[in-house]
């Protein structure tokens, strides 16, 4: 077994810690709706339903919970309180979308795409030029030769931001000036990284959401621009969305998906919310694997993720 091949003791601490606000949120009022109870009946699933809900699963998500504990208990007759969150716990990692990573190697790259290409997008603010960073640094850490490229060429914060984790991790980018075509910096990212024989290529994007033809449009420029140079990229357009938005996160995913081909989720700021129901709720709604997991400022707080890991960790 290989050094990336098994879920760490201390990547297991960062989780449990990085969803604690959401498990003593959601375990407080579990504990609350069963208590004094010795059985489930429908007053408890309709606290359960406002439990899940408040917690941002969703209401479809919540919804279809809900009628599969039903289906359990007419089949089962009886169901004492003391099971619901053993099979709660079943319920929803059976929904988690299919293509989820179970035992995986933390950050690998797929054989014979070499360089991998990674298209991030997502609005401003939701972590993503961090998510980049940390990326390069768990690709690095695992041997693999990084560039970057500063495509989000709107914002002059967005190309500073990206330099100073380029330095941090000690990575090439490829920027140009403010206002430049992100296009054309995509393109010469990729030529720089050929020639380089790089492993993999992260190249960040605008995030704008005012205007989705826009949106749209620039999106396709630059996967069409890229192909110029390595016909099947990008590989992954990975989606960052911030956790702690809640049902907004549900909004930009849905408005991404339209504007183009999303591939992969990272669902960020996790530490700091209660809501860690979203990721439930977006990965059985869109049917979109969640990727990665950000879990605290540290680069180690990016963890791939593993819904057997994810649930176990939620439900203690």
């Amino acid at each position: 077994m290989g050094i990336f091949n098994f879920f760490s003791k201390d990547k297991k601490e960062n989780l449990d810690k990085g969803l604690s606000k959401t498990k003593e949120s959601v375990f407080s009022k579990l504990t609350r709706i069963v208590a004094g109870k010795s059985r489930v009946d429908e007053d408890i699933l309709d606290e359960l339903e406002e439990v899940l809900i408040t917690s941002d699963v969703g209401v479809e998500t919540t919804l279809k919970i809900i009628s599969r504990i039903e289906k359990r208990i007419a089949r089962d007759k009886y169901i004492d309180s003391k099971e619901l969150t053993s099979i709660l716990r079943d319920e929803i990692a059976s929904l988690l979308a299919d293509g989820n990573a179970e035992e995986s190697a933390d950050f690998e790259l797929p054989e014979g795409q070499k360089p991998y290409v990674i298209m991030v997008v997502g609005v401003n603010g939701v972590g993503k030029t961090t998510t980049i960073g940390k990326l390069a640094y768990h690709f690095k850490k695992a041997g693999k030769k990084v560039y970057l490229g500063a495509a989000d060429t709107f914002r002059a914060a967005a190309t500073e931001q990206l330099t100073i984790w380029s330095k941090r991790v000690e990575v090439p980018i490829v920027k140009q000036k403010m206002g430049a075509d992100p296009a054309s910096v995509a393109y010469d990212t990729l030529s720089s990284a050929v020639i380089n024989d790089a492993d993999v290529i992260i190249i960040d994007t605008a995030g704008r959401l005012h205007n989705k033809i826009n949106l749209m449009n620039e999106l396709t420029k630059i996967k069409n621009v890229m192909k110029k140079v390595i016909p099947d990229a990008p590989q992954e357009v990975l989606l960052v969305l911030d956790g702690s938005t809640g049902q907004n996160a549900f909004e930009q995913a849905k408005q991404f998906t339209v504007a183009t081909e999303v591939t992969a989720l990272a669902i960020t700021k996790l530490d700091g919310t209660a809501k860690g129901g979203v990721v439930i709720g977006i990965s059985d709604q869109f049917k979109i694997p969640v990727k990665y997991i950000g879990l605290g400022e540290s680069l180690e707080d990016l963890q791939v993720f593993r819904k057997r890991e994810f649930v176990d960790s939620l439900f203690g």
